[in-house]
């Protein structure tokens, strides 16, 4: 189907999600704060101002498509997803799990190569925790310290710790990025990571060499003994095993927490009670992200009835002539949402309904569109000085955000990187294994 014959939509449509946008935005610019205004106040004032748009349609039926879109089968999967990730999360840090991890990483780190080493283990902790503002803080308190020690720039040290954190944040199979990416374009984790992978580890490889070439002359050494227990690291490591290897997430994650929950109860980490209570913990902190996606799911789905979504379609889709084109539009969507919103998670999940669209109609396979939504969406906010990575280092080492912006190498690397992906159609990878989850057309697209 060509521009001209699609359904031009109205672009009327899209004003309840212009309300969140300057909610959200307008809130963050006078209070110099984006994170002042609740996100899920600005949600639901955009749903209320769609309920009563397009008088046409009764409203039991306008609450009918409002729960429909909220309870989408991808939306509920990905809301226990999220639900599960964060219980493995917090049952993980209570078994000690975090600062084992942190402390294997420093004990094997040269002295001439703290700042790459800390790079690695911020990608190591991110890509294990599946949280890169859960990374920073672990860090930054280690990065402050180094620079007082050493006399290295504390910058320069926060701007390696943000690139790693990155890294995870982009990759790891229980980062909220990747399940939102994931499940919006309903394609596999693993297949996912394995066409992420080959743009993501490039640009980790050469930042690790900047970052070597620009601290090849500094030296010092992180004071203090850094005990660990490697078999508190295990189940992190059997979590990112297992879902490369293509294991459900499902499995993948009840596997670690009764993994994690055996490991501390052997160790006397915390009992019976304690376990089920950071099941709760962690599950109750994914509980805003969870509601955010029912949320806008519901949103998008009234915004799509009354027009919105073909009226963007149409608008894109004329300036788009091609795969690659419409590779860039979706980088280009999820980027601008990212700045608007300094949330890539809310970012992906705003604009994932339409770029699986976008997707559909010019051919472009689903894995790639969700790994060019976590690169594109991770890339930008690891350089947002108003971003909560940003903010949670610049916090605790008490300089401005936007001192360490320069020393955040790696999300420019990583979008500088998908960039050259989309242009050259790297990588380029078989069309089989997952065609169970592409539709006919999507298929006949990919095989073409």
């Amino acid at each position: 189907m060509n521009a001209s014959e699609m359904n031009k939509g109205r672009a009327s449509a899209l004003i309840p999600f212009i309300i969140f946008l300057f909610l959200f935005i307008g809130s963050g610019v006078v209070n110099g704060d984006f994170y002042k205004l609740p996100i899920l106040v600005a949600v639901f004032i955009a749903v209320l101002v769609a309920l009563f748009m397009n008088r046409k349609m009764a409203f039991q039926d306008k609450l009918d498509h409002l729960t429909k879109g909220a309870g989408h089968p991808n939306i509920m999967l990905m809301v226990i997803i999220y639900l599960l990730a964060g219980a493995f999360s917090a049952v993980a840090e209570g078994v000690g799990a975090v600062e084992s991890t942190v402390n294997l990483s420093l004990t094997f780190v040269p002295e001439n190569l703290l700042i790459v080493g800390l790079f690695i283990i911020g990608c190591f902790i991110s890509i294990s925790m599946g949280s890169s503002v859960g990374t920073v803080v672990a860090l930054a308190p280690i990065g402050v310290g180094l620079a007082d020690q050493t006399g290295m720039g504390t910058a320069l040290i926060l701007g390696s710790i943000i690139s790693g954190a990155m890294f995870g944040d982009n990759l790891s199979i229980i980062s909220d990025t990747t399940i939102a990416a994931v499940k919006t374009q309903a394609v596999k984790m693993g297949d996912k990571f394995k066409v992420n992978i080959f743009v993501a580890l490039p640009a980790a490889i050469v930042t690790a060499v900047i970052f070597g070439v620009m601290t090849w002359n500094a030296g010092g050494s992180i004071s203090g003994d850094h005990p660990y227990d490697l078999v508190k690291v295990l189940p992190y490591l059997a979590v990112l095993i297992f879902a490369i290897a293509g294991v459900n997430v499902i499995y993948v994650l009840i596997g670690g927490i009764i993994f994690a929950g055996g490991v501390g109860l052997f160790y006397s980490s915390f009992d019976v009670m304690e376990f089920l209570n950071l099941l709760g913990d962690g599950m109750a902190g994914m509980q805003e992200l969870a509601l955010l996606s029912i949320l806008l799911g519901g949103l998008v789905e009234l915004i799509r009835v009354n027009g919105g979504i073909d009226f963007l379609l149409h608008a894109i889709s004329n300036r788009i002539h091609s795969r690659k084109g419409a590779e860039a539009g979706i980088a280009g969507l999820v980027s601008v949402f990212d700045l608007s919103t300094a949330n890539n998670t809310i970012a992906i999940i705003s604009v994932g309904s339409l770029a699986k669209q976008i997707s559909k109609r010019f051919g472009v396979d689903p894995r790639r569109t969700a790994s060019v939504l976590d690169i594109f969406g991770s890339a930008f906010q690891g350089i947002l000085p108003y971003g909560a990575q940003l903010l949670a280092v610049a916090g605790v080492a008490s300089i401005s955000p936007v001192s360490i912006m320069p020393y955040c190498i790696y999300p420019v690397l990583l979008g500088i990187a998908g960039i050259i992906a989309i242009a050259t159609g790297y990588p380029r990878f078989s069309t089989e294994g997952n065609n169970a989850e592409l539709s006919e057309d999507q298929q006949t697209a990919t095989e073409a």
